[in-house]
């Protein structure tokens, strides 16, 4: 179980977060925390779907000569 934590280290754990956070900033906290989560996940979904990707198309241009290439070299 999710690396060798049982059931009585889990509850030694969130005994600990109580304590150390109190029960009234709990509910803000597990909010932020899957906040975080959520933007992570879709942010390495966006990485990984090149459908989201932006493409950019360059536009046909004309090239035109008008003889100062030579000189800008110089």
């Amino acid at each position: 179980m999710l690396g060798g934590l049982g059931i009585p280290e889990l509850l030694i754990i969130l005994v600990v977060v109580l304590v150390i956070f109190g029960p009234k900033n709990l509910p803000k906290l597990g909010a932020s925390l899957g906040k975080t989560v959520k933007n992570i996940r879709e942010g390495m979904e966006s990485t990984d779907d090149p459908k989201g990707q932006k493409k950019i198309e360059a536009e046909d241009v004309e090239v035109v000569d008008n003889g100062d290439s030579d000189k800008d070299a110089q």
